[in-house]
């Protein structure tokens, strides 16, 4: 397998495969592949995996991608940010978060990563559910913006917003606790609960979180009579335009 990222602000992973060789993804990452490229979906592993990860924020069904003959598939990202590939060693994980996979290797396993505190889950809100990637294998990571990669040591911490925790070491364990002070609760606009992230272990912060560029354009979008953002006219036209609004609108809404 080899493989090439392009572009700067929206890149693209293509991967070259010999004859026998398989990547896998999460479904709606493949961009385009060669003749000789085969696909297979399913739920990767069996219906109790495929829950496991559906459960996790993922999707249900992975799509495998086998080279009958050599040729190549490429990915992409849905929003601007940077591709990273890692190569894992045999038992070697790495946490991230649901958004963050985008293909692996078939050797590469992806399974839920429970939190070691319950709060961790509980109080970040629903998009900060993390996976396990586990190696042996070579696994592409997708994250949002700029990366800024800190190392820390035995008992150092970092507070950090949630939605800006990229992916991490096992190693560095991971708290949710209330932000302090009365006025930095309710005029601090960071929400009520911070990350805390306590090494040893690599973190890989992302500038870009996509709930904050969610909320930030549907603060500029235009409304329609009901007070909703007319999400509808930016997907297109027609009754799939309306439906996704409708439900985008419903998600993202208005102050």
């Amino acid at each position: 397998m080899r493989y090439d990222i392009s572009g700067s602000v929206m890149q693209t992973v293509s991967i070259d495969l010999e004859r026998g060789e398989t990547i896998y993804a999460q479904t709606h990452a493949m961009a385009w592949m060669s003749d000789g490229i085969t696909m297979d979906t399913h739920t990767g592993g069996g219906l109790f995996a495929g829950l496991a990860r559906a459960m996790s924020g993922g999707s249900l069904f992975i799509t495998e991608y086998s080279a009958d003959q050599p040729g190549h598939v490429a990915f992409a990202p849905r929003f601007p940010g940077q591709i990273l590939p890692v190569e894992l060693a045999r038992g070697q994980s790495l946490i991230c978060r649901k958004e963050t996979f985008l293909c692996a290797e078939k050797s590469v396993g992806l399974e839920v990563a429970l939190q070691q505190r319950l709060g961790a889950g509980v109080f970040a809100g629903e998009g900060f559910i993390l996976q396990r990637v586990t190696g042996p294998g070579t696994v592409f990571l997708d994250l949002s913006g700029e990366v800024v990669e800190k190392t820390l040591g035995p008992g150092e911490r970092l507070r950090v917003h949630a939605g800006h925790i990229g992916m991490q070491e096992p190693t560095v364990s991971t708290d949710i606790q209330m932000v302090r002070g009365f006025r930095n609760m309710l005029f601090g606009g960071e929400g009520l609960f911070l990350a805390t992230l306590t090494g040893p272990g690599r973190i890989w912060l992302q500038s870009m979180p996509i709930l904050n560029l969610a909320e930030e354009i549907a603060r500029h979008l235009p409304s329609n009579e009901g007070g909703r953002s007319n999400v509808g006219s930016l997907v297109g036209g027609g009754a799939a335009g309306a439906v996704l609004g409708g439900l985008l609108g419903g998600v993202l809404g208005n102050e």
